[in-house]
């Protein structure tokens, strides 16, 4: 399907292209911010077009990296926003998929050191992966706080209380090569409406990696394991069948490009056409994993190609 409307690669669509894209693909993979969202307000239009998917029959997930926030708190977002439709089994975000990677994956036995919030954290609860508590005194330093013995991975998500002790505690435990290193995502920074940014995951990780000397294995975007949990839990997904939608290149698009999706960028977030155009023409190949297929202003482009199959069948 990739490149059927012309050359492959930033190819902004619409129209009667939107339509012939809704009707070749059953799976649509949807990032949440900047894509569904900004904050605590849903994107116009977005509520109809996922709405009108699923009432198509069409099997819609969403995929974010956002770990700060458990699947059930989606749920009500969602509803709250007016996704009147969207259940817990179609969220998978990227704390959701790091229990799933500890318990299924590799069979954790023994205790998990989180760098992260409390979403992050609930999530391993509910998969019965056991997390060392924080009880150390506030005046504490490495030099003289308790060192778990049975910590067997080290977790890092987004932590907006991360402290210099957590991060030295993090170091110790990854000292032993069997101790597992995760990161929820990669995230370098994400934007605030005030224009500022936040710091990611991925700048947390770095930080960690640095110490350690250790790399971590990735479990969200753009890494393919996301996609198996999907994959898991819904039968007969064909990656020729389905859209990733998104509005990062670095993660979204990468992430779709791993696991042969095609991929829709949506101009509504961080990444702009003109980025995509620059990765696009460069003679770095690895770079050419970063270009969306198709690109959309926002995803209420979509609409027009419901209206028109919803007037076809009155």
């Amino acid at each position: 399907m990739a490149g059927a409307f012309g050359f492959k690669g930033c190819q902004k669509i619409r129209g009667p292209q939107i339509r012939s894209l809704l009707e070749a693909k059953d799976f649509f993979l949807f990032d949440c911010d900047g894509v569904i969202w900004h904050g605590e307000n849903a994107i116009t239009g977005a509520a109809k077009v996922v709405n009108a998917l699923i009432r198509h029959g069409k099997n819609v997930v969403f995929v974010t990296n956002n770990s700060t926030r458990p699947r059930e708190n989606y749920v009500h977002k969602f509803s709250r926003l007016g996704f009147t439709d969207v259940m817990l089994e179609q969220i998978f975000s990227s704390s959701y998929c790091s229990a799933l990677y500890l318990r299924d994956v590799v069979k954790i036995c023994g205790q998990v050191f989180v760098i992260g919030c409390e979403g992050l954290r609930r999530e391993l609860q509910e998969a019965g992966i056991p997390c060392l508590e924080e009880t150390d005194d506030p005046d504490a330093t490495i030099y003289d706080c308790a060192l778990a013995p049975d910590v067997k991975a080290v977790l890092v998500g987004h932590d907006d209380k991360l402290t210099f002790l957590k991060l030295a505690k993090a170091s110790c435990y990854l000292k032993d090569p069997d101790c597992l290193f995760l990161a929820t995502d990669n995230d370098p920074w994400h934007p605030l409406s005030s224009g500022r940014i936040l710091p990611g995951s991925g700048s947390l990780t770095a930080a960690l990696e640095v110490a350690s000397g250790r790399k971590a294995t990735v479990i969200g975007k753009p890494s393919r394991f996301m996609f198996e949990c999907i994959s898991s839990q819904f039968r007969g997904v064909d990656p020729a069948q389905c859209l990733m939608v998104g509005d990062r290149l670095e993660t979204d698009m990468l992430f779709g490009s791993n696991c042969g999706l095609d991929t829709m960028l949506t101009l509504t977030g961080v990444s702009q056409i003109e980025e995509a155009q620059e990765y696009r023409n460069s003679d770095l190949s690895t770079n050419h994993s970063l270009v969306p297929d198709y690109v959309v202003d926002t995803i209420a482009d979509f609409l027009p190609a419901f209206e028109e199959l919803e007037e076809e069948s009155n």
